[in-house]
């Protein structure tokens, strides 16, 4: 029995009713058993008094009350009776409310037990990998409220696991590419197709070199949303974060023919970030824009103050992005040209989602526009002053 009561709510909640009701009623005995010949005597006093109901009525003598006109004994067995009789009601009162207050613990303790049986079972099915699985939502009190929050984790969680299939399936495929150039180069080199020259060590160093810069890519990202890296977060000067990255991307953009153009804002005040990673941030767009940006091109990087921020505007005349990536060129292994390689100009596809995760690690905004294909883009991320 014990056992049950423990491993049952519906159980637990039917027992603190009987309870209440149980205590309830042992007070009502208790109080009108205490309280019934103090009633009995004060109403009695009352029939006897001049013009009461049974003061000198016939039959009881003359001028006699009712108490006067019985005797010791009458009135002994007139109270007997008298409680006999409301013990019998009494009784009769608490098996009927006792009943009924049974039926009603019941149907109550089943209205509470039920959307708690409905969450556990949804969760157990969750928990053996049916993510897709929800419970209804009926009203708004506690219960509701709680299996609301119920289906948002389910959804989180079903929409996190879509995440993990996609990424293994990017990440094997991205790693496959490279891995199957060198294996198929070796067997090239083993079998005598592939003459063992210069070029050719050159394209297994290249296609190698790859692969790491997949994997730190790759290590950077799990640190950056396990937020598993510290900020240095500090005053930085702008005008030196921007010198610092138009100084290291320079030559590259000599040598495919891309102006690079700076426009800062006079009196800029100082950021409130971490240099490295927000030179970091700037790099990897300016560095896409150069990428994305065909030679005779033009990049510009403007940075202005917008309130309590500073905001970079990374500007391209290159092969602009249409409307329906705009919302997905953060995602993971994203790429509008899905036919473009990382050794044709594309990058792992995992740049601009650390950016972001950058950017809003420091307080930040990031976002994109572009006009369509044909029509550049437009990069702009914010990250707020010092005070």
């Amino acid at each position: 029995m014990m056992d049950y009561l423990r491993s049952h709510l519906s159980a637990k909640l039917l027992l603190s009713y009987l309870i209440i009701i149980a205590i309830s009623f042992f007070v009502v005995i208790v109080a009108s058993q205490l309280s019934a010949p103090t009633a009995f005597n004060r109403h009695l006093a009352q029939m006897e008094q001049p013009g009461g109901m049974m003061g000198g009525g016939p039959g009881f003598g003359q001028g006699q009350g009712f108490g006067q006109g019985l005797g010791p004994g009458m009135m002994q067995q007139f109270y007997n009776d008298f409680r006999a009789s409301f013990n019998d009601a009494l009784t009769y009162a608490v098996i009927a409310a006792i009943v009924i207050a049974v039926i009603v613990s019941i149907i109550f303790s089943r209205s509470v037990v039920s959307p708690l049986r409905a969450v556990m079972n949804a969760s157990q099915r969750i928990a053996d990998g049916h993510y897709d699985e929800r419970v209804r939502v009926q009203g708004s009190d506690e219960l509701s409220q709680l299996a609301a929050r119920f289906n948002q984790m389910a959804e989180k969680l079903e929409q996190i696991e879509t995440t993990r299939m996609r990424l293994i399936g990017d990440v094997s495929h991205e790693l496959r590419t490279p891995l199957t150039a060198i294996k198929g180069s070796m067997e090239g080199l083993m079998d005598g197709i592939l003459p063992a020259t210069e070029e050719t060590y050159r394209d297994l160093y290249s296609e190698a070199d790859r692969l790491n810069r997949l994997v730190d890519d790759l290590q950077e990202l799990s640190r950056v949303e396990a937020g598993a890296y510290q900020l240095n977060i500090q005053s930085v000067d702008v005008s030196t974060l921007t010198q610092t990255v138009m100084k290291r991307l320079g030559s590259q953009f000599d040598s495919k023919r891309v102006s690079l153009d700076l426009k800062l804002a006079p009196d800029l005040p100082p950021l409130l970030a971490d240099e490295d990673r927000a030179i970091q941030v700037l790099t990897n767009l300016v560095g896409n824009a150069l990428r994305y940006t065909p030679e005779g091109g033009a990049v510009t990087v403007s940075v202005t103050r917008r309130d309590n921020e500073i905001q970079f505007t990374v500007r391209d005349t290159g092969i602009g992005i249409s409307s329906e990536h705009l919302q997905h060129i953060f995602d993971r292994f994203y790429r509008v040209d899905k036919s473009r390689s990382r050794r044709a100009g594309g990058g792992s596809g995992i740049g601009l989602t650390i950016a972001r995760a950058l950017v809003e690690a420091q307080g930040g905004r990031i976002w994109v526009e572009s006009a369509g294909e044909g029509k550049g883009s437009t990069f702009t991320f914010t990250l707020p002053i010092a005070k």
